[in-house]
């Protein structure tokens, strides 16, 4: 297996697994929709499940694992807002609390760049 192949399928299986928890926990995702988007928390909870999945699918694919970095990457930088919303609403909470919704934003800078790698190769 390449290192291009397995770093694909690693993304693949964390989109897969992100995507899961949005159907299996939604009460967890709920909350962190940023209120501004219309209609209700938990369809864009869900519809943000249903977009991992879908990318977790092409990324896994040969054929498709261009367009699918790409769309992961797109993915990962519009999620950004429920972070920043998520940072927001936890900076009252203890300190282990805070740090992981405050340690969420500076993660999405790695991802897109795992993402955009995985376009690439």
């Amino acid at each position: 297996m390449t290192t291009g192949h397995a770093r694909a399928l690693a993304l693949a299986g964390l989109l897969t697994a992100a995507g899961a928890t949005h159907f299996a926990r939604p009460g967890f995702y709920d909350p962190i929709v940023p209120r501004a988007l219309p209609g209700s928390a938990r369809a864009w909870t869900y519809a943000s499940g249903v977009a991992e999945l879908a990318v977790a699918a092409a990324v896994a694919h040969p054929a498709t694992r261009r367009t699918g970095g790409l769309a992961a990457a797109a993915l990962f930088a519009a999620v950004l807002p429920a972070n920043v919303q998520m940072a927001m609403d936890w900076r009252r909470r203890p300190p282990v609390w805070r740090a992981v919704a405050y340690g969420r934003i500076p993660l999405q800078a790695p991802l897109i760049w795992w993402a955009l790698r995985v376009a690439r190769s």
